[in-house]
Parts: structure tokens; C-alpha cells; sequence
């Protein structure tokens, strides 16, 4: 850790402390409006195209209007070559949080059901891993695929940091919106009823949803904050971090609102080591851990 706590140090020693109470007061409005109104649950309704647009423009709300706060406060940070990051952003996470392939696998809906889970993420991580691929191509980005960096990396302080996590899970678990929510695998209706339901069923259903985490890492830390802290050095994190906090609209009020300072913590890391790695560590490991909380609950 004691190479990690001076990152934080530093980074709340000197963050603009108008963008850093501006990005929060926006996030905070972004979800008192989604808990109030149903938000989240009214988009998840509609058709194709209006769930697109709806998320496009919850997105440019949040990743926009921060940046706006960054560029009030440096004016010579508006250039051409970062408009298209300001735009493609919203545009290719609201594609992730949109699509939902739907394959025919099994006759029984149950089974059926499953393996469109199974497939699902990483089918999203390979749309968008891609996608980041090319771009970092087409514009030339200077960061190895956007924090795709390991030599060098220090385990320790991760590891300390998810066991600090270990507690604040445990606690979690007892809540009635945690365990309504995990484990995923409950969403599956009547899965758990299946004869022929195994645990390497399990298991192969949080591998597929742990690639999840992957592609949230690369984009989030990798993509947003390392693409843009070209330009905009250490302020690129909030931004990030508001947009992060957004696509946790449907999960527990408690877990949305922590994703936000969650999401600023791996950005200051990531920022400071430009890999992902260590980030995708903690995180991966704390979905897990909720993952396993969330079946020993039932």
C-alpha cells in the first residue's frame, strides 16, 4: 500500500476542487433522478433504438458536461483530435449496454436461457475489445492498447486493498437489495430446479460473467482515462468516474453510489501505472466475492 496511498495523496492535493464538487454534484443528481424515477427500469422497457438513444444521452451527461468542467477551468485543452473521443465514448458503451443477442441453443427455455447468459459477455467483450483495438490504431494512441501493461506490476497493494474489501462485502450480503441481486446466476429462472444443473455450470457462468470485467477495465480505465489524461494529464479521472458511475443504474442504491468514488480510486491507480491490471484485479475479485456472498446467502 505504500505505494499506492501516495497516489491518492497527491491526487486529492491537487485536483481542481470546483471540477471535483461540480462532477460530484452532477453525479449525485444523475442518480437521485434514476432511483426516484425508475429510470434505469422505464429504459430497460422500451425497444432497440429508444433504450440506444436513451443510454447515448445518460452517457454524454455524464461524461460530457464533466469534461466541460475541465475545459471551463483549461481552455487550450480543446482540440480536434479530442472531439471524437468526447462523442464515441457515450455512443459505443450505450451499443454494450443496449444489444442483447439472443441465440437458439436448447429447446428447453431454461437451458436456452443459460447459454445466452454464457455467451452474452464475452460476446460484448470481444464487440468492444475490438472496437478500442481499432481506435487506438486509427488515432495512433500512444499507450500500449490502452493499459494493457504488466511488467513491473507490484501485486501486493491490490491484494491488501481487495481484502480490505472482504468485511464491507460480508456486510452487504445481509441486505435484502444485495441478495435480490446476487447471485447473478438467480436471474436464470428456474436454473437451480435443473436435473442436470452442475457446478462446473457454475463455474463456467462467472467465468463468462467475470469477462464482463475485463471489457468495463479496458474501457473505463484504459480507454477514458488514458486517452484523455493525453490531453488532460490527472483531471481525466472524474469524468470517468461519473460516466462509470451511470451504467450501475441497476444494481443497489448503495453499490451504485460507491462505484463512483470505486471508480475514481482504480483511475487514480490506473492513471499513475497506466495498467489496467491491478484495477481489473480488485474488481474482478470483489464481483467475485459479492458472486460467492450472494450464493452462500441463499
Amino acid at each position: 500500500m505504500k505505494k499506492i496511498i501516495p497516489y491518492f495523496r497527491e491526487y486529492f492535493r491537487t485536483v481542481s476542487k470546483t471540477q471535483l464538487l461540480l462532477t460530484s454534484l452532477l453525479c449525485a443528481i444523475l442518480v437521485f433522478l434514476n432511483y426516484h424515477e425508475g429510470l434505469e427500469k422505464k429504459i430497460s422497457e422500451q425497444p432497440f433504438l429508444t433504450r440506444y438513444i436513451s443510454w447515448v444521452m445518460i452517457f454524454s451527461l455524464a461524461w460530457i458536461i464533466p469534461c466541460a468542467f475541465i475545459y471551463l477551468e483549461n481552455k487550450d485543452l480543446l482540440k480536434k483530435d479530442l472531439t471524437w473521443l468526447l462523442l464515441i465514448a457515450p455512443l459505443l458503451f450505450a451499443v454494450k449496454m443496449t444489444v442483447r443477442p439472443h441465440f437458439l441453443v436448447s429447446n428447453n427455455p431454461v437451458w436456452n436461457n443459460y447459454w445466452n447468459h454464457i455467451i452474452y459477455w464475452p460476446f460484448l467483450f470481444l464487440v468492444i475489445g475490438s472496437s478500442l483495438f481499432f481506435i487506438g490504431k486509427i488515432f495512433r494512441h500512444d499507450q500500449l492498447f490502452f493499459g494493457s501493461r504488466l511488467k513491473g506490476l507490484d501485486w501486493t497493494p491490490y491484494l491488501w486493498m481487495l481484502a480490505f474489501m472482504v468485511p464491507l462485502v460480508i456486510l452487504a450480503a445481509t441486505q435484502p437489495d444485495f441478495q435480490a441481486m446476487y447471485p447473478k446466476l438467480q436471474n436464470i429462472e428456474g436454473i437451480f430446479d435443473e436435473k442436470d444443473f452442475h457446478w462446473w455450470h457454475k463455474l463456467l457462468f462467472e467465468l463468462s460473467y467475470g469477462s464482463d470485467f475485463i471489457t468495463i477495465e479496458f474501457f473505463f480505465r484504459g480507454f477514458l482515462v488514458l486517452a484523455l489524461a493525453k490531453y488532460a494529464g490527472p483531471k481525466a479521472i472524474l469524468p470517468m468516474a461519473c460516466f462509470y458511475c451511470t451504467i450501475h443504474f441497476g444494481k443497489p442504491l448503495g453499490e451504485c453510489i460507491s462505484s463512483y468514488f470505486g471508480g475514481m480510486l482504480l483511475g487514480i491507480v490506473v492513471y499513475n501505472t497506466r495498467s489496467i491490471f491491478g484495477g481489473l484485479m480488485v474488481h474482478l475479485g470483489i464481483a467475485w466475492l459479492m458472486e460467492l456472498a450472494g450464493h452462500l446467502a441463499r
